[in-house]
C-alpha cells in the first residue's frame, strides 16, 4: 500500500470517529431508550401470559364441562338406582324433642335416630346437665339392600311425622304406597321410650340377609362422676340371655363377646345410669364390645358397641317392637320392669352377698329414707341395727377369747414341760386341756366368719347405691365417692393424690381395735409374727379404701367403733375368775369322747408309735 492510500484511510477513520462523537446519545437519552425497551418487553410478556391464561381457561372449561357432564350422568344413574330413596339421599338435618318430667329425648331425621338424652332429675359431679350421650357420640341404625345397593339408615334423611305430643315417626314413602317407618313414643312419667320399625309394600324392593335387621348401636360414654377409677370399675355392657341369666363385660379393661344365642336386652351401663335396648321378643344373636379410654384427661371413659340381629321380613309387611330405657340404676326402679331382671345390672354380689343386699340392706335403707333426710344418719342407724343383730355372735366370740385367755397359764405350763422338738405331743396335750375344759379353740373365729357375708355385702352395696350420689354428710360432699380434705401436690402409688378423712379414721379405729384384740388374746408369745401381720391390715385398708366411696369408709369406721364399744362394755360385765373356776370344774369331770375324738386320738397314738419305732436301732438275732 502506498503513502497516499494510508493517508486516505487515516482521514476516513478520523472523520468517522468525529461523526460518532458528535452524534453520541446522552445518558438521559440512553435511559429513555432503555425505558422504552423495557415497556415493550413487559407488554409482550403480558400478552404472552394473557394468551396462555386464555388457552388454559379454554382447556379447563372443556375439562370442567366434561366432568360436569360425567357427574350429571353419574348423579342421574344414582338417582335412578335410588328409586324411592332418591328424595331422601340429600337433605337438611332437623331435630324433634320428646320430653316428660324425667327425661328429654332429642331425635334427628338424619338416620331417624335418637340424637341425645338428658336425665332432668340429675346433674354431673360438677353441676352440668346429665346427658347420657349427644350427637355422633351415639349411632343407631341398620343396613338394607335396595336395587342391589346397600344403604344405611344413618345416611338417610327421613320425613318427620309428629304423632301427638310425645310421639314422632320418621318415614320413607314411595309412589306405590311403599313405607318404611321408625317410630318413637315417650309416656308421661317414665324412663322408657317405645320404639318400633315397620315396613309396608317393600317386599320386592328392600331386602335384608337372613330375614333379620343387622342393628348397630354405638355409644361413647362420658365421665359423669368425680372418681374416674370407680366409674370405670362399675361400668360396662350387660346383657340378658333369652329366658336365662344376666351376664356382662365390665371392669377396667377392654373386652368383647359373641352372643351366639338369643338375648332379651343389651345395656350400656355407667356407674349410676344406663341406656338399655330391650326387644319385645328377642334379639336373635349379637356381638358386644367395650373399649376403655386410658387417657385420664379424656372426657370419654369408654366406647361401647353392640350388633344385634332383629328378626324382620320385608316381604311380610313386618314390624319389630323394641324399647329403650334411659335412667338411673336404682334397684326398685329397675325391678319394677317385671321379669326383665334389669335390676341385675346392679353389682350387689353373687349368692348370699346379693341376697343380703336385696332382701335386707336395701329394704331397710329405703324404709329409713322415708323418715330421715340425712343419708349419713341413715348409714349410722343401719350400722347400729346390723351390729345389734350381730351382737350375739360378737358376745360369743368374746367369751371364746376370754376362755382361751384364762387358760393361757396352763398352756404355758404345757409348753415349758414338753420341749419344742415334741410338737405332736405338745399339741396333743393342749387339745386335751381344751377338751377337758370344754373350750373350742375355733369358737372365736366362727362368729367372725359368720359376719363376713354382711361386711362383703356392704362393700358391694355402697359403691353402686345411687341414693348416696351427691348426698353430703359432715365434710363429705358426696357419699358415693371419696371425701378429700387435702389434695396432695403429687400422687402416691396405690394411694392417690388426696387424703380421705373417713378412710383415715377407719384405719385408726381398726388399729385401736387390733391392739385391744392383741391384749385380750395375748398371743404374741406363741406367734410373734402374727402381731405385726394384724397391724398390717389397717394400713392396707388405708391405701385400698382411699379411692372408694366415703359412705363405705364411713360405714366401716362406725361399725368398727361400735365393735370396740361392745368389746369394752362386755369386758366390764364378764368375770374372768368365774370363767376360770368353771373351766377348772369342767376339767375334773370325766370327759366324754366323741367317736371322732376317739379316732383322732387313735391316729395320733399310732403316729407317735411309728416315730418311736423308727427311732430304735435294729437288734441282732
Amino acid at each position: 500500500m502506498d503513502k497516499n492510500s494510508i493517508t486516505g484511510l487515516l482521514l476516513i477513520t478520523a472523520i468517522l470517529a468525529l461523526f460518532w462523537w458528535m452524534n453520541k446519545p446522552s445518558e438521559e437519552e440512553l435511559a429513555e431508550r432503555k425505558r422504552q425497551l423495557d415497556s415493550i418487553n413487559r407488554v409482550e410478556q403480558l400478552r404472552a401470559v394473557e394468551a396462555e391464561k386464555n388457552a388454559s381457561e379454554e382447556t379447563t372449561r372443556e375439562v370442567s364441562e366434561e366432568e360436569l357432564t360425567k357427574k350429571a350422568a353419574k348423579d342421574s344413574a344414582r338417582q335412578q338406582a335410588a328409586g324411592i330413596l332418591a328424595p331422601y339421599i340429600n337433605g337438611e338435618q332437623q331435630f324433634t324433642t320428646l320430653e316428660n318430667e324425667k327425661i328429654k329425648v332429642t331425635l334427628s331425621n338424619l338416620g331417624g335416630r335418637i340424637y341425645s338424652v338428658e336425665l332432668k332429675e340429675y346433674e354431673t359431679h360438677d353441676g352440668r346437665p346429665l346427658v347420657l350421650f349427644e350427637g355422633n357420640d351415639n349411632r343407631y341404625g341398620f343396613n338394607f339392600t335396595y336395587n342391589t345397593n346397600i344403604y344405611h339408615t344413618n345416611d338417610i334423611y327421613f320425613d318427620v311425622k309428629k304423632q301427638g305430643q310425645n310421639s314422632v315417626s320418621f318415614e320413607i314413602s314411595g309412589p306405590e304406597r311403599e313405607n318404611l317407618s321408625l317410630t318413637y313414643s315417650l309416656s308421661d312419667d317414665a324412663n322408657i321410650v317405645e320404639h318400633s320399625i315397620s315396613a309396608k309394600n317393600l317386599g320386592n324392593k328392600f331386602d335384608v340377609p337372613r330375614n333379620a335387621l343387622d342393628l348397630e348401636w354405638y355409644q361413647k360414654m362420658p365421665a359423669q362422676e368425680k372418681a374416674r377409677t370407680s366409674e370405670l370399675q362399675y361400668s360396662g355392657i350387660y346383657y340378658k340371655f333369652f329366658q336365662d341369666d344376666v351376664d356382662d363385660i365390665s371392669g377396667n379393661s377392654s373386652s368383647s363377646e359373641d352372643l351366639r344365642t338369643p338375648v332379651k336386652w343389651i345395656a350400656f351401663k355407667d356407674q349410676f345410669f344406663s341406656s338399655v335396648l330391650i326387644a319385645d321378643e328377642s334379639l336373635a344373636s349379637g356381638f358386644v364390645e367395650t373399649t376403655v379410654i386410658e387417657d385420664e384427661t379424656n372426657p370419654i371413659i369408654r366406647i361401647n358397641q353392640a350388633e344385634a340381629a332383629v328378626p324382620f321380613d320385608f316381604s311380610q309387611n313386618d314390624e319389630a317392637q323394641m324399647r329403650f330405657f334411659f335412667g338411673p340404676n336404682h334397684f326398685y326402679t329397675l325391678q319394677a320392669y317385671g321379669d326383665l331382671d334389669l335390676h341385675q345390672i346392679l353389682p350387689l354380689g353373687w349368692g348370699i352377698f346379693g341376697w343380703i343386699n336385696r332382701y335386707a340392706v336395701i329394704p331397710v335403707f329405703n324404709f329409713l329414707e322415708g323418715f330421715i333426710g340425712s343419708y349419713g344418719i341413715i348409714i349410722l342407724i343401719l350400722t347400729i341395727l346390723i351390729k345389734l343383730v350381730l351382737f350375739p355372735l360378737t358376745y360369743k366370740s368374746y367369751m371364746s377369747t376370754a376362755k382361751m385367755r384364762v387358760l393361757k397359764p396352763q398352756i404355758d405350763e404345757i409348753n415349758e414341760r414338753i420341749p419344742k422338738e415334741k410338737a405332736m405331743e405338745r399339741q396333743q396335750a393342749t387339745m386335751a386341756l381344751y377338751r377337758k375344759a370344754g373350750v373350742n379353740p375355733m369358737g372365736g373365729c366362727l362368729p367372725m366368719l359368720l359376719q363376713m357375708p354382711i361386711l362383703i355385702a356392704m362393700f358391694r352395696f355402697f359403691p353402686s347405691s345411687i341414693e348416696l350420689r351427691q348426698e353430703s354428710f359432715l365434710w363429705a360432699t358426696d357419699l358415693s365417692t371419696y371425701d378429700s380434705i387435702w389434695n396432695l401436690p403429687f400422687e402416691i402409688p396405690f394411694y392417690g393424690d388426696h387424703v380421705s378423712l373417713f378412710t383415715l379414721l377407719m384405719a385408726v379405729t381398726n388399729i385401736f381395735y387390733t391392739r385391744i384384740n392383741q391384749e385380750m388374746t395375748q398371743s404374741s408369745a406363741q406367734m410373734p409374727g402374727m402381731k405385726g401381720m394384724m397391724y398390717m391390715m389397717p394400713v392396707m385398708f388405708l391405701f385400698f379404701f382411699n379411692q372408694y366411696a366415703s359412705g363405705l369408709s364411713y360405714y366401716y369406721f362406725v361399725s368398727t367403733l361400735i365393735t370396740v364399744g361392745q368389746t369394752l362394755l362386755i369386758r366390764q360385765f364378764v368375770d374372768e375368775k368365774a370363767i376360770l373356776a368353771k373351766l377348772k370344774a369342767n376339767q375334773k369331770k370325766p370327759a366324754k369322747k366323741s367317736k371322732f375324738q376317739a379316732r383322732l386320738e387313735a391316729m395320733q397314738k399310732q403316729q407317735a408309735q411309728m416315730q418311736k419305732t423308727k427311732g430304735k436301732k435294729p437288734g441282732r438275732k
